[in-house]
C-alpha cells in the first residue's frame, strides 16, 4: 500500500534529529526533572533546570518553534500536517519534550494569536520573549459558574471605563497561571453583551500577569495531579481570584479582539 503522503526531504531529516533527541535526551531526562520540581508549597515556585538545558540542545538542533505554520514569517516553514508527524514523535515524552521544543501548551496557541492578530509593539513586548522560550503565557477562559466550554456562557465583563477597560471575573482550571515564568494572560470575556448575535458579545484581552486586581488564587488537583485556579481570572491549573485588573486602552486597541474572529 502507498503512503497517503510523503514527507519532505526537509522534514525527514527533523524526523531524524527528533527521534534520536527525544531517545537520547528528553526520556533520560524525565526522572531528573521529576527530581527538580518543586513539592508542597514549592511546586509552581520551581523551574526544573533540566527544561533548560534541554531547551538550549533543542534550539542547537534546530528543533525550536516547530509549531507555528509556514504561514507566519516567525515560523520554520511547516505546514501543519509536516508538524502533526513530528507531535507524534514529542509523545513519547509528553511531560519534558514538548516544553523543550517550545511547542508546548498553552503557549503554542497564544502565540499563533499573537503572530496573527499582534501589533508590531504587542509581538515585540509578547512575541518575541514567548518564542525565545524566555516567558510563559495562559488562556484564560473556563469559568467556575458556568460551563465553559460553551463560550457563549462566559460572565467575566471587559467594560470601557475613559482611557482604560475594566476586566471583572472568576476563572479556573487555567493551565499555566501559576507557573512563574507565566507574564501574560490572554482574557475572554463579554465586551458586548447587548449585541444580537450570541456569537459576536465575546473578545479577548491581553492582561499582564502583573496588572494590579489579578490574584491567583491557589493550585488545583485531579487525581492527584496539580492544576490552577484564577479568580477573575499555575503549571498547574489554577483558580483566579475574582478580579478587577484595569489595563489601558492602548493595550486593548489590537489586544481586544472579537472571539469569533480569533
Amino acid at each position: 500500500m502507498s503512503a497517503i503522503f510523503e514527507l519532505s526531504p526537509r522534514c525527514q531529516e527533523l524526523h531524524r534529529r527528533l527521534s534520536e533527541f527525544v531517545e537520547n535526551d528528553c526520556l533520560p531526562a524525565e526522572e531528573i526533572y521529576e527530581g527538580q520540581v518543586g513539592q508542597g508549597d514549592q511546586r509552581w515556585k520551581v523551574v526544573p533546570p533540566i527544561i533548560e538545558e534541554l531547551k538550549k540542545k533543542a534550539r542547537s538542533l534546530g528543533l525550536w518553534n516547530l509549531f507555528l505554520h509556514r504561514g507566519y514569517p516567525e515560523g520554520p516553514g511547516l505546514s501543519n500536517l509536516e508538524y502533526a508527524t513530528l507531535c507524534e514523535i514529542t509523545g513519547r515524552c509528553p511531560r519534558v519534550a514538548p516544553e523543550a521544543l517550545n511547542c508546548s501548551a498553552p503557549d503554542t496557541g497564544n502565540m499563533e494569536v499573537f503572530a496573527k492578530y499582534g501589533t508590531p509593539a504587542q509581538k515585540q513586548k509578547y512575541l518575541v520573549p514567548l518564542m525565545n522560550g524566555e516567558i510563559r503565557s495562559a488562556f484564560a477562559m473556563t469559568e467556575i459558574a458556568v460551563s465553559s466550554s460553551d463560550a457563549t456562557n462566559i460572565e467575566t465583563r471587559i467594560e470601557r471605563v475613559g482611557d482604560h477597560y475594566i476586566i471583572s471575573g472568576h476563572k479556573w482550571w487555567i493551565s499555566g497561571a501559576g507557573d512563574p515564568r507565566c507574564k501574560v494572560y490572554l482574557v475572554m470575556g463579554k465586551s458586548d453583551p447587548k449585541n444580537e448575535s450570541q456569537y459576536k458579545q465575546q473578545s479577548i484581552v491581553i492582561v499582564d500577569a502583573d496588572t494590579p486586581g489579578v490574584k491567583v488564587v491557589r493550585p488545583m488537583t485531579v487525581y492527584g495531579f496539580t492544576m490552577t485556579l484564577l479568580r477573575d481570572t499555575a503549571r498547574s491549573h489554577s483558580p483566579m481570584s475574582r478580579f478587577q485588573p484595569r489595563i489601558s486602552s492602548q493595550v486593548r486597541d489590537a489586544g481586544l479582539r472579537s472571539f469569533k474572529d480569533v
